[in-house]
């Protein structure tokens, strides 16, 4: 059997968070604007979790470029 990836804990701060976004009281950090994006609102409760300690992968950083790379124009 596996182990979790996200502790009981880091699903209950996500599970707080979309109840909070979906009243409108959830806000972001820094800008304190109303979070409307779901996507930004589990992010605001992974981190929230992360915080407090719970079993959370680490956050990654840095995006990969997938597939096609830009090349340069040959020369004659």
């Amino acid at each position: 059997m596996a182990t979790r990836k996200y502790s009981k804990k880091a699903s209950k701060k996500v599970e707080k968070t979309m109840r909070e976004r979906k009243r409108g009281t959830l806000r972001s950090g820094r800008s304190g604007k109303k979070v409307k994006s779901r996507k930004q609102a589990i992010a605001i409760g992974l981190s929230e979790a992360r915080r407090s300690g719970a079993k959370v992968p680490k956050k990654k950083t840095g995006r990969k470029t997938g597939g096609r790379k830009k090349k340069s124009a040959k020369k004659k």
